[in-house]
This record gives C-alpha cells, structure tokens and sequence, in this order.
C-alpha cells in the first residue's frame, strides 16, 4: 500500500515537472516584451480613466501613443496640450496645440419655454424614458431632464438647474471628456471650442419639426426660417431637418444671426449684451436718419432751383429793356448825321444866294 501511494506521488511529480518545463519553454518563445516608454507616458497622463481620448484608459492610451507614428491624432481632453507636450517630450516627438473645448447643451426647452403634457412615473433614467416614450412634453427632441449626464460626469462639471430643469454646464471644470456626449440619448451635447474670451454662438435646438409643430411645441424652438442662413454672410449656417445649425469653426461671432432669430432659439456666450443694445439703437438711428433727411434735402434742391428760374428772369429782364433802349439810339445816330448834312447844305445854299445878290 505505501508502494502505490509513492508510485503515484512520483509519478504525478515527474508529469507535473515536464509540464512546467514545457509551459516555461512555450512562454519564452511567445512572450511580449513591452516598452518601457508606455509606463513613462502613463505617469504623464492624469489617470482619470474617462474615456474622452477615445481608449478605455490611460494605460491604453498611453500604447496607442507609443505605437504610433503621429501624435496629431490622438489627444487627452484632460490634460490638454501641456499633457500632450510632455508625452512628446517622452517619446522625442512634437504635437500641435490644440484650442480647448467645453460641453454644449444644445437645448432650451425649459420648463417655462415648454409645456408639461404628460408624467412619468418609472427609473429616473434618461435612456430608459427615451426608449419608453417621447418625453413629458410635446418636444420628442428635447431634454428629459433626468440628469443621466450629470451622473455620468466625473469632474462634477455639471448640475441640474431646479427652476428651468436643464443641466448646466461648469465651464471651469469642465474637462471636454465627452462622458456626457456619450450618455445623453438625445444626443444635445457638443463639445466646441471655447473660443476668445470664451465666447460661443450657437443654436439651441434640436427639434426637426417643421415651423408650427415645432413653435407649439416649445416657445424658443428652431421653425427652419432661414433668416440667420440668409444674413451669414461667411457660411457658416447650415439648414438640415428644418433646422440651423452654426459651424464654430467658420462662425466669427459677427452676431448678424441673432437679432433676425424670431424665436430667439440661438444662444450668445459671454458676449456683452449691453453692447448688443447700443449697436441695435445706432442701427435703428442710422435707418431713420435718411429717412428723414431726403425729404427736407429734396425741399431745399427743389426750392433753391426754383427761387434761382423765379431771379433769374428778373435779373435778365432789365438787360433786355437796355438792350432795346439801346438799339434805336445807335439806328438814330445816321438819322442825326443826315440833319447835320441837311442843314451844313441849307447853310451853303444861303451863302450862295448872298454872293449873287
């Protein structure tokens, strides 16, 4: 019986000894050697894990840049360019400095601009309610103001406004990682850039309704009217699913659009509105100026004309009347001659008589 047990053990010990010499002959012929250089770019990274690079996390992101050739394609939203100049720096490359961006609600729908029809009562989950039904107003396109996007923002760079019932974005914090791009299910969020002075114009709205639909449906909604396409003068306005949509990176914040907006549906950011007032007042003094001038210059070009037609004959009439005064004097002249050759004949004819007497 002890034979057996140690004919087993031995034998269980000489295969689990080939085995391993096996495995250890297989891992050197397959094994991966890593760079060094992704642990020196993952120190550089935040390790914030977000996503917003597009890699599920830094440890990833940080391969991507090491096996790639170009680093203008890749770009970590949280660390921005001084992030991204220090991985170069690693891996002896040079990268573009990018302009930062921030999270745009594309949404107005408050609940003072849009009327409540109807309640849900299930999960305060936004993708839930999209995929259950329409929304609790009549707007199908707009914010359901559940807050899955603030939940999905991990920098606290968002908050659920109580009174309107939009979120709000915290521009400060905001890291541009796109967590709240991907969460909402109603796609309103953009990342755009800041821009000078942080200053944004776009439209806020997302409803492809036509014009009625879309204005009963929320006050401040996007009819499709094309006045703002029409008054951009650098093409910056698209109009798609009767809705216009302002291309930041050809928008030059000239603020044409926004005044011809009927609705009021495009939002300005850090622009003064004070100036805004004044510049609308000049305008509208600069159009009624002329308006008002042309008769009175008409009056005066008109008057003048006809005070100078009314002068001028009676200027030139006293001209005429010396002229005809003057005429019959120069015809009488050899009338006066005649009488003087009539009388120096008179004179000689009785001269002549005396003689003889």
């Amino acid at each position: 019986m002890n034979e057996v047990v140690l004919y087993t053990l031995i034998t269980l010990g000489g295969i689990g000894a080939v085995a391993a010499i096996i495995l250890f002959f297989v891992a050197q012929k397959f094994k991966v050697i890593e760079d060094p250089r992704i642990d020196d770019v993952e120190e550089a990274l935040p390790s914030a894990n977000c996503g917003g690079c597009g890699y599920p996390g830094c440890r990833n992101f940080a391969e991507a840049c090491v096996k790639t050739d170009d680093l203008g394609t890749l770009f970590c939203p949280v660390g921005g360019n001084e992030t991204m100049s220090a991985v170069a720096e690693v891996l002896g490359m040079t990268v573009e400095a990018k302009e930062p961006q921030v999270a745009v609600l594309l949404c107005n729908g408050s609940s003072a601009n849009r009327k409540r029809t109807s309640e849900f009562n299930s999960a305060a989950n936004c993708t839930i309610a999209a995929n259950t039904y329409g929304g609790d107003t009549d707007c199908t396109y707009g914010c359901l103001g559940l807050g899955e996007c603030v939940d999905a923002c991990g920098f606290d760079a968002m908050y659920m406004d109580e009174e309107t019932g939009l979120p709000v974005v915290i521009e400060d914090k905001c890291t541009a990682c796109g967590a709240c791009v991907a969460a909402c299910p109603k796609d309103l969020f953009q990342l755009r850039n800041k821009g000078k002075k942080s200053r944004r114009i776009y439209v806020a709205c997302m409803n492809k309704d036509k014009g009625a639909p879309a204005k009963k449906a929320c006050d401040v909604a996007c009819i499709g009217c094309s006045k703002c396409f029409k008054e951009c003068k650098y093409d910056a306005i698209t109009m798609a699913d009767n809705k216009a949509y302002i291309d930041y990176t050809k928008c030059v914040i000239c603020r044409a659009c926004v005044p011809v907006c009927p609705t009021g549906a495009i939002h300005e950011i850090n622009l003064p509105l004070r100036k805004a007032k004044k510049n609308t007042e000049e305008k509208a003094k600069t159009e009624a100026k002329p308006v008002a001038a042309k008769p009175e210059i008409k009056k005066e070009e008109v008057s003048k004309p006809s005070a100078e037609k009314a002068e001028k004959p009676a200027k030139e009439a006293p001209k005429t009347e010396t002229k005809e005064i003057e005429k019959p004097k120069q015809e009488e002249k050899p009338v006066v001659e005649d009488k003087k050759e009539n009388n120096s004949e008179d004179k000689s004819s009785d001269e002549n008589k005396s003689k003889e007497l």
